[in-house]
This record gives structure tokens, C-alpha cells and sequence, in this order.
């Protein structure tokens, strides 16, 4: 059994270190292009990044426990659900990006619009340090670590400011207006969805409702934010193990 985690955006997957550091399974947290990395031409959009997860999954070889955070959630719904991947089970703290009424934050609304998008995050990546308007200090709020959140604006670049544009324009209006057919069919992969209710964008009644639609467990983190794994890990490797523990097999 090999445990796979994801990063979202703008992140990086040292995202992972502090819960991984908790789980004794063999595991690997992978690297979106274009977050610290080269972005291969063809990445276009969230269908070549959920291709790309499917394919680094069938690498890893199966049983695969994957853990998606943040877009990285989105793109392992993606890939349970539409793509052949050796997938046991799957783990999203936003599938309320699959519900029908999910509307989008500010920020992605900004960076779905041109030039618009293309100005918000050249005035991050120009930034002074210390200034409180990096991509990673703006994210200190939602519970960055500082640690992450330098990180994050040492590899905040051209390319990686472009992969998420890419991926933002990409998911307009929301994920079910299209990748939410996927999970009309067999998605034999079982499922439980994350919800850390200290995140003002949280969305638990739409999580719930995703949940129930897809068959998974749902379970709220109370009081802990968008990066439950930072704030606190041994809460978040606990609820990982007791939904593992579950699994058959």
C-alpha cells in the first residue's frame, strides 16, 4: 500500500512533510508542473493535469491511497473518476468545487479574467518580503505556515503564475459543470471528504451534499483551516488513519 498527497495551489509538496512524518506507510507527495517545476508544453489546463495524475498514479503502481488537497483534491477526483488508476481510495477537503451551486472565490474569479489575472499575480511575485503582499504572506491568514509560505514565494515564478491561470481559466463555472458527469457512473474507489471549518471559504452544507451524492464519509475538522495539515497534523494523520483503517483489504 503506497500513500499518494497532492498539493493545491500555490503550494508545494513540502505541504506534506508534518503528517507524512506521521504515517509509517511508504508514501510520496508529488509536484504539479509548474509549482517549483518545468510545465511541459500540452499542460493547457485541468484536463492535461488530471491526465498527468493518472499517469504519475499508474508509476506509483497500486493499492493507492491518495490524499488531494486544495486543487490537488480536484484533480484526484478527476482521476478516480474518469481515468483507470490503481486507486483504493480517495481523500478531497474542497468537493464543494463539485456541487452545482459552487460559485467561485474572488481570488479565481480575478485570475479567470485577462489581463486582470495576469496583473494580481505579477504584483505577488513583485512583492517585497516582509511587505505582507507575497502569495505566501496573504496565505499566512488562511493558515500558511511561515515555513510553506517562503517556500511558496521562492518558487512563485513566471511559469508557476502561468500554470495557474491555466488552471483557473480551465474550471469555469465549477467542476461539476463538466467533470461532474464522471461521478455518474462506477467510481469504485471509496471516499471521504475533508471539511476544516475554521476556512472562511468553507463550504460544508455543499461538501455534504457532494458526499452523499458520491457515496463517501464526510467528516468536519472544526476549528482548523484551509491547511489543517500545518495547524495540526496529528489531528489530521488521526483522521487519515481511523478512515484507512476502514478500508477493506
Amino acid at each position: 500500500m503506497t500513500i499518494v498527497f497532492v498539493h493545491g495551489v500555490p503550494e508545494t509538496p513540502s505541504l506534506w512533510n508534518a503528517v507524512r512524518a506521521l504515517v509509517p506507510e511508504p508514501s510520496v507527495a508529488l509536484r504539479l508542473p509548474g509549482f517549483g517545476s518545468a510545465r511541459p508544453d500540452g499542460m493547457h489546463g485541468k484536463e492535461e493535469y488530471a491526465a498527468w495524475l493518472a499517469d504519475e498514479l499508474r508509476a506509483v503502481g497500486g493499492p493507492v491511497d491518495l490524499v488531494g488537497h486544495d486543487w490537488g483534491a480536484h484533480l484526484a477526483m478527476r482521476a478516480v473518476s474518469a481515468h483507470d488508476v490503481p486507486v483504493r481510495s480517495w481523500v478531497s477537503d474542497v468537493a464543494h468545487g463539485w456541487h452545482p451551486g459552487y460559485t467561485w472565490h474572488d481570488a479565481a474569479t480575478l485570475w479567470q479574467k485577462s489581463p486582470e489575472g495576469e496583473e494580481s499575480l505579477a504584483g505577488l511575485r513583485e512583492a517585497v518580503p516582509g511587505s505582507g503582499a507575497t502569495f505566501g504572506e496573504v496565505l499566512r491568514s488562511r493558515g500558511m505556515s511561515a515555513e510553506l509560505a517562503q517556500e511558496v514565494d521562492a518558487a512563485h515564478d513566471e511559469v508557476m503564475s502561468a500554470a495557474i491561470l491555466a488552471l483557473y481559466r480551465s474550471a469555469w463555472p465549477n467542476f461539476h459543470a463538466d467533470w461532474g458527469k464522471g461521478f455518474e457512473g462506477p467510481v469504485r474507489a471509496r471516499g471521504l471528504v475533508l471539511v476544516p471549518t475554521g476556512d472562511p471559504m468553507a463550504r460544508p452544507d455543499q461538501d455534504r451534499d457532494v458526499a452523499r451524492q458520491l457515496g463517501a464519509e464526510y467528516e468536519e475538522l472544526d476549528g482548523l483551516t484551509h491547511y489543517w495539515m500545518l495547524q495540526d497534523p496529528e489531528r489530521g494523520a488521526a483522521v487519515l488513519r481511523r478512515f484507512w483503517d476502514s478500508l477493506p483489504g
